[in-house]
Parts: structure tokens; sequence; C-alpha cells
């Protein structure tokens, strides 16, 4: 029987098809949403028919669709309505953006920026209420941190939220008070940001898969459209940036429930895993009243729920991330983890007993080294199993908690665009911070990967730019801090793995996609150029021009 012909050919490329079998092509047949055949120009362009789509790459660079393996779609997608900071510096820069984003947006309850670095005022001048009140002194104004972990507010913004005179905001969280008594204006986690955020036009509905993990008390018809309406255009961003696959790092069943109804009405344009979001406060019921459920019922291969995401400290910023030893410019303090070693090992041991893989937010080398402690007591009362259990960051870990990462077979979940001194990142006071011992052990991906952990990239959008090109730019040209600390990139080809097919491999989808071979899922990126020709300072001048995702043109320059 004569084969079908292809949809869609795209040749004269230079395929990088992450398949160790084929490493490289010049040409791939897709027809409905599998690849048909990858192979040399002459073979894949027989199987062209009438109604073949063909597309000339020019010898630009054919991959894996780009799995961005930790961002925030909600939170990401509303971002893109607001203020960003991202590059802004000095007083009178930031006044003169701030007050033109709020003449331009006359009606907005809360004006809300984003990307404020923490010395966006000077190296020793923190921010307060009163720079802002100086900018703003009459319209409620917040703004975000890289990190989303710390927030401003001026005077307006704190007394509308009724916090100005402070507030119990528990273990971990902030409201920081000045000499004045009065609340200063900087918010030390979701907790402590949550009171301001609720004035905004959504009413903060983006933040609660990370603040609660529950569903908004309540939403009109009109506002869950506007916010249906705002993730497609997320999504629609994430497409035009070659991404076929994202794995968000909140959840709740509000925003699974609106996914399920954009793909109901035409089509995710990228495949999305949305976890069930685990909180100190909950009862341990929660994961087989919930996340067991939400598996089941959301089990596709473009909308799945199958995983369970916690933190377990903050950022070290702010002094929230949880050390073993003490801050190096903070005597005394390590921070605070965010579950005692027992609670986080109970969660972390039913999750695992109902074989849901676990993914842990971790910062300092104290809460990383509690999450290996949780992942070793749930192999330990379950027995081992192929978990894939994740820490994500890992900005520093113990010397002796690397090996541990391996012989555990956990996954080092890790973002190119977080090191201090990249993506525009400061470095200080990060290195102040953490002091100079931490600095061999710190983002240390050449580390892991030669103990032979996984590791997987991506962004932690909206913390920072989403773009992966831009973000494997980051992954190498990272620089070094001083002399004689090692070089922790990686090359090239481990770190387009780290963002196609060890990313489906994390969310256990290695058997259909993350690598371009006959037989497996549509999910395509072709660049605008060749990406081995490109040096690394220049690879985010490489653009997507068109992505493919399930078979579809999801994006098309």
């Amino acid at each position: 029987m004569k084969q079908e012909p292809a949809d869609l050919i795209i040749h004269s490329a230079k395929i990088l098809s992450m398949d160790d079998a084929q490493p490289r092509a010049e040409a791939l047949a897709l027809r409905h949403n599998r690849i048909l055949a990858v192979g040399s120009n002459d073979d894949i362009l027989k199987l062209a028919g009438a109604s073949t789509r063909l597309v000339d790459a020019r010898g630009a660079t054919v991959l894996p669709g780009f799995n961005e393996a930790h961002m925030h779609i909600f939170s990401g997608s509303v971002g893109l309505t607001e203020l960003s900071l991202f590059g802004v510096q000095g007083f009178e820069a930031f006044a003169r953006t701030v007050r033109d984003y709020a003449a331009s947006k006359p009606d907005l309850a809360l004006l809300v920026a984003q990307q404020a670095d923490y010395s966006i005022l000077g190296r020793n001048e923190p921010v307060t209420r009163h720079h802002l009140d100086r900018i703003l002194p009459d319209r409620p104004f917040l703004m975000y941190a890289p990190d989303h972990h710390t927030a401003w507010a001026n005077t307006a913004a704190l007394k509308a939220a009724g916090i100005l005179g402070g507030g119990d905001v528990g273990v971990g969280n902030e409201i920081v008070m000045g000499l004045d008594g009065l609340a200063s204006g900087e918010l030390k986690e979701a907790n402590a940001i949550s009171p301001v955020a609720r004035l905004s036009q959504t009413g903060g509905r983006e933040s609660l898969g990370v603040v609660t993990g529950g569903d908004p008390h309540s939403v009109t018809p009109e506002e869950r459209q506007t916010d249906i309406a705002v993730i497609r255009v997320g999504l629609d961003y994430c497409a035009s940036l070659g991404i076929t696959s994202v794995q968000n790092m909140d959840g709740n069943l509000y925003q699974l429930e609106m996914l399920e109804e954009i793909e109901r009405q035409g089509g995710l344009p990228t495949r999305i895993r949305v976890p069930c979001h685990m909180k100190n406060f909950m009862p341990l019921s929660e994961l087989e009243e919930k996340a067991a459920p939400w598996r089941d019922r959301f089990n596709s291969d473009r909308l799945r729920s199958d995983f369970v995401k916690m933190f377990a400290d903050g950022v070290a910023e702010s002094g929230t991330a949880y050390y073993m030893e003490d801050y190096a410019d903070e005597p005394g303090w390590r921070g605070e983890p965010l579950f005692t070693q027992d609670h986080f090992n109970k969660i972390v041991t039913e999750a695992d007993h109902l074989g849901l893989q676990i993914a842990v937010h971790a910062i300092g080398d104290g809460a990383v080294h509690m999450v290996l402690n949780g992942y070793q007591a749930a192999s330990e009362a379950n027995g081992h199993r192929d978990s894939r259990h994740r820490v994500e960051h890992i900005e520093t870990a113990l010397p002796t908690d690397f090996r541990r990462f391996a012989e555990l077979g956990v996954v080092a979940s890790m973002q190119p665009t977080h090191p201090p001194g990249s993506a525009g990142l400061p470095l200080e006071p990060y290195l102040s911070r953490i002091g100079e011992q931490r600095w061999p052990h710190a983002f240390a991906w050449r580390t892991l990967a030669d103990l032979g952990v996984k590791v997987v990239f991506a962004t932690d959008w909206p913390v920072s730019p989403l773009d992966p090109m831009y973000c494997i730019q980051c992954a190498m040209t990272r620089e070094i801090w001083k002399e004689g600390l090692p070089d922790q990139r990686l090359s090239l080809m481990e770190t387009l793995a780290a963002y196609t097919r060890t990313s489906a491999w994390v969310e256990f989808m290695e058997d259909r996609k993350g690598v371009l071979k006959p037989g497996y899922l549509a999910d395509v990126v072709v660049l605008s150029g060749d990406i081995e020709a490109v040096p690394f300072d220049q690879l985010a001048t490489l653009r997507p021009i068109m992505t493919v995702c399930d078979g579809r043109i999801t994006y098309e320059a």
C-alpha cells in the first residue's frame, strides 16, 4: 500500500535531532502530529505530495521544540501587560519610567512593576516606601524583585492593603518594619506581598497557585474569560520563542480548568504540565484528595497534572533562603526552612507512595540538604523506584550533597539566567550574602553533570526573560566570579539537551518527545541560522522562524 504523503517537510537544514542513533540530518517530514521520517534531502523530499508544504531552512538549525522545564504561565502572562524595570538603574531613570507608565494607565487601582533589581537605587540604598512615595505619592504602587520573593510597596498601597502597621504573615514571610513602627515598604515572600497584590486588576488570581495552591473564592464569568484571554497571550508568546512544552511550577484547579477550556476551544499552542501545589499549612490528605485525582483527570499528552510542587525556602537576596551556616553578611542568621524535616519527610513519603513526582524549590544549601533527606526517607519507606524527583534552583549545595543527587537519582532543575553576572543581574548583594566560601559550590551545573546527575534548564519566567535562546546564550557565556573557581558551563550540545531531550525525560515523556525521530510527536523549532556557527555571545540573535507543536504550526515569523 502506498504511503500517504507528508503534511510538512523541512529540508536543507542542519538538524540536531538529539537522537543518539541519528544525531544529524538534512530534512524531516511530518504527518498529522507525528514525525514521519528524518534523513537526507533526497530521501525526505520523496515523501512530498501535491498538498505537502515544503519549508527551506537554508542551512539553519532545526531542533526538537524547546521544553521550558520551570516557569509560571499565569503570572508570566499577566506580567506581559505590566511595567518592566529590567535594566533600569538610578533614582531618576526609575522615577521617570514609573511616572510615564502611571500616566499611561490612569484607571488602574494598583500599578504593578516587574524586574526591579534589589540595587535599583544603588548597592547601599535599600528601597523603602519613602522612595516610592516621592515617585507616586497618591496612587498605590507595587514592584517585584526579579525573583518575585521580595516586593516593595508605597504608602498608599500599604494603607489600602491594611498592612501599614504590619501584621503576622507566618514563618518565612515578613512585612519589614521601619524604625517609625510602620511598614518600611519591603515585603518578603508571598504571604506578605499578597494583601497588596489583591488590589490589582486581577485580584492576585495569577499568584494563587503559589500563594495558597487553592482557587479564587469567587470569580465572575467575565473575570474568568479575561484570565483565559491573558493566558492565551502568554501561551502564544511561548510558541513565538520556539517553546512547545511548558512545565508549570505553580498550580490549582482554576488554572487547570482554564487550560482545559483553551484546549477544548481550539487547542493549546504548547503542551503544558501543571502541579498540585503543597503548602506547609495543608493537611497530608490533600495529596490523595487533590493530586491523585488531578493526575487521573488531566492525563493527555497536551495537558497533564502528574506531580507535586513545594517550597523548602525563599531566596538569598532577601535573607529567606535557608543555609546550614550563617549568611556571610548577617552573622547569627541562617534563614528558616518552611517545613520541619519530619513534616517534609511525611509529605514527600506520601506523595512518593502515591506514585507522584515531586519538585521542590530549594535555594540555600540547608534547604537542598533537607530535600535530599526527604527523598532518601521516601525511598527507604516505599522502596526505590524510578521517581525522577527534582530539586529546583540549587543555588548552593553542601559539597557532600552533590554525590547524593546521583546516588538518589534526583534531577537538578536549574536556570542559566540566575547566576549573578548573567542576564543583567548584578554580582551584589548576592556574592556578599552567600560568602566566598560558598562560591565554588554555587550554580554547580558541571559538577552535577560530571557525577552523572540529570540536569534540565529553564528560565523560571517571569523571574527571568523567557526566551530560550537568550537563556542558552547565558549558559554558554557565564563568567567565573574569581580566578581559580571551576568553570561550571556545560557544552553547547549538553545545554541543548537540557532544554529538549532531558526535559522530556524528566516528565516521563522520553518515549515520544524531546528528540526528532520517526514516530515521535511532531514538536519542532526552526531557527534563523546555524546555532553551531554563531559565537556564544550572539546566540540570542538567532530567532525561531517556525514553531510546530503536535504537528500544528503555532508560530511563523
